[in-house]
């Protein structure tokens, strides 16, 4: 135990029975109390050690390692947002105090304020990736409540036709409608194109290799005409990025006045520049292409990503659809005689 001249606490300096060296304050200026927290550390160590009895760890040890470990993802603000707001619940809580009661109360916590089940469910999802983390991972619980996520969630199909697309296009500023044009042509997210560089782009080829993806894999994408067409109008702007503005990167958020403007003026309501992805997914399916080639093209990880755009495409169910058609020539439908034969039968044996 000592002291510290920037501390009006004791602080400790011990090595515990796991081998584990701990050198934090003990957050007291008492020094039995301060004697007391250390032998805690060390009874729990040593329980660990002897008996396979694991210390309790807090909430808020387990979110200081998570968001450590989330540091480098392009959510991390979020994740750290939903961290925060967790808090109230989970603050003063022991990871094996989180039981079905405490996620009950995240649910009804975050409902009185207003929040949606989409919303509710960004909360349940990031609680349970930590606490299956500490136990699969971190080994700091041996057990974790079973959590679901809600139904009910209302899933967003907002897309462009092609007429809606060109309004847009034309309403934007220049810079703006390259950044639009590229994001119809490829499916790229905002973050990816902004974030584009010459150096990544073989135009000869038509392929650009994206660095920066939400995923954090880097993945190679097709460019078509029209995404060539856009690159070579922007050749010679800048040296090192792709899209800019008044020759400068462009480093804000594309999502500004410019965007919001190019909306109103094309009279597009309800409608995000991620929605841009989604036309450009929804167009793809409409002319035919399988989920699994825009899987790809899209850089989606998983199958299930991608079969909410299948609605978009039934060609494959046009036969089987044209069996009963009403104008057809043949009459395919068999006519059931069932009742009628039961009604013979009994007839005659009357």
């Amino acid at each position: 135990m000592y002291k510290r001249g920037d501390s009006p606490y004791w602080w400790i300096n011990a090595t515990l029975s796991n081998g584990k060296r701990v050198r934090q304050s003990s957050g007291t200026e008492d020094r039995a109390q301060a004697e007391a927290y250390l032998a805690k550390l060390k009874l729990d160590s040593y329980k660990e050690v002897n008996f396979g009895i694991k210390s309790h760890r807090s909430w808020k040890e387990a979110v200081v390692r998570y968001l450590e470990i989330k540091a480098t993802l392009r959510s991390y603000r979020d994740v750290k947002r939903i961290c925060c707001n967790l808090h109230p619940y989970l603050g003063d809580l022991m990871l094996n105090q989180i039981n079905g009661d405490v996620v009950w109360s995240v649910i009804q916590g975050e409902f009185k304020k207003g929040n949606k089940a989409a919303t509710v469910n960004r909360y349940l999802a990031t609680l349970r990736s930590l606490l299956r983390m500490a136990r699969d991972e971190w080994q700091w619980i041996d057990h974790i409540p079973k959590i679901r996520l809600l139904s009910g969630e209302v899933e967003r199909d907002r897309w462009l036709t092609r007429d809606e697309a060109d309004r847009l296009i034309a309403v934007c500023p220049d810079h703006l409608a390259a950044v639009v044009k590229f994001a119809l042509a490829t499916g790229c997210r905002a973050r990816e194109i902004l974030g584009l560089e010459w150096s990544r782009v073989d135009l000869s080829r038509h392929t650009a290799w994206l660095n920066q993806t939400k995923n954090g894999t880097p993945r190679g994408v097709p460019l078509n005409r029209s995404a060539v067409a856009v690159l070579q109008e922007q050749v010679g702007k800048h040296s090192k990025f792709c899209f800019t503005y008044n020759g400068e990167p462009i480093r804000y958020n594309i999502t500004n006045s410019a965007w919001i403007t190019a909306l109103k003026k094309a009279e597009l309501e309800d409608f995000r520049f991620h929605d841009l992805r989604h036309t450009w997914a929804s167009w793809h399916r409409q002319a035919g292409t399988s989920c699994d080639e825009l899987k790809e093209l899209g850089g989606w990880k998983t199958r299930s990503m991608v079969d909410r755009y299948a609605k978009f495409a039934t060609e494959h169910l046009a036969n089987a659809a044209s069996r009963i058609d009403f104008l057809a020539s043949e009459d395919n439908v068999i006519e059931l005689s069932r009742f009628s034969h039961v009604h013979q039968m009994k007839k005659g044996l009357a």
